[in-house]
């Protein structure tokens, strides 16, 4: 099994797991085909961490990726490899991308959406594990991963949110994972 999911890999290199309606495994499939139109249903994750005043650790997708790339997003999102825990591909790909893994992290649910990509003709069809937690106090961002990063509030996220572009699938999951992240952070805003 590879032990990462690199940039410079073309998406082709990289299997996914593809999975029915209740998140069972039903066979695999390459990256790029499945999210070329109209999509095919895998497994996903997406990584909500914070800091401990409840700042929402954001990242902007570097410019070189070829899905959304130069958007901004939650704090890492991926897919784990055929038979790799979520929670294991979550921690190993927030490690990956931020030079940083969660200080802590747990699962806050799952979510299933189908968002079609206008700016990359792709289609993000997931059934996605989502995770919050949170964040260690220093990230040293991959630059092939990483543009940006940021700490937000909710009022700031907001105004971020009207004036960039962010991937299409960050709505839905982020309001999917607020359950959990009030939870964590009650006193925050979220």
């Amino acid at each position: 099994m590879p032990t990462s999911e690199p940039t410079t890999l073309t998406a082709p290199e990289i299997l996914l797991e593809l999975v029915d309606t209740e998140g069972r495994t039903i066979g695999t499939a390459e990256k790029l085909s499945a999210h070329q139109s109209p999509g095919r249903l895998h497994r996903a994750f997406s990584v909500f961490l914070f800091d401990t005043e409840g700042r929402l650790l954001l990242q902007q997708r570097a410019l070189g990726k070829y899905h959304s790339p130069g958007v901004w997003s939650n704090t890492c999102c991926g897919h784990p490899y055929p038979g790799e825990p979520p929670f294991v591909a979550a921690a190993r790909r927030t490690a990956e991308e931020l030079g940083a893994g969660p200080v802590r992290m747990q699962q806050a649910g799952t979510v299933t959406y189908n968002h079609p990509d206008e700016a990359t003709g792709l289609v993000e069809q997931e059934y996605n594990h989502l995770f919050v937690g949170i964040a260690e106090t220093t990230q040293r961002p991959d630059p092939a991963e990483v543009a940006d990063i940021r700490f937000v509030t909710p009022g700031e996220l907001a105004e971020l949110r009207a004036a960039k572009p962010f991937s299409v699938w960050f709505g839905t999951v982020l309001d999917a994972a607020l359950p959990e992240v009030r939870e964590l952070f009650p006193d925050a805003g979220w």
